[in-house]
């Protein structure tokens, strides 16, 4: 997904889509372990994902404190 896309999606969503990812990348590492991959970049693709979510969320987390007053 892009991330104008991630950032439309509620914060729900955004756990929702994270914990899917890291079943699948789970599933993909156990995979690599065990058989080549026919895209081993799906591993990286998944990983920036997941990076970027978390972003997002803590971002959004940050934003809440700084407009509740708390530093």
């Amino acid at each position: 997904m892009k991330i104008r896309e991630l950032r439309e999606l509620s914060d729900n969503d955004l756990q929702k889509r994270m914990r899917e990812l890291k079943e699948n990348q789970f599933t993909l590492r156990f995979q690599g372990a065990t058989t080549p991959l026919d895209n081993p970049l799906l591993i990286r693709r998944n990983r920036r994902e997941i990076a970027r979510i978390m972003t997002i969320l803590n971002a959004r987390i940050k934003d809440k404190e700084v407009g509740n007053g708390k530093k």
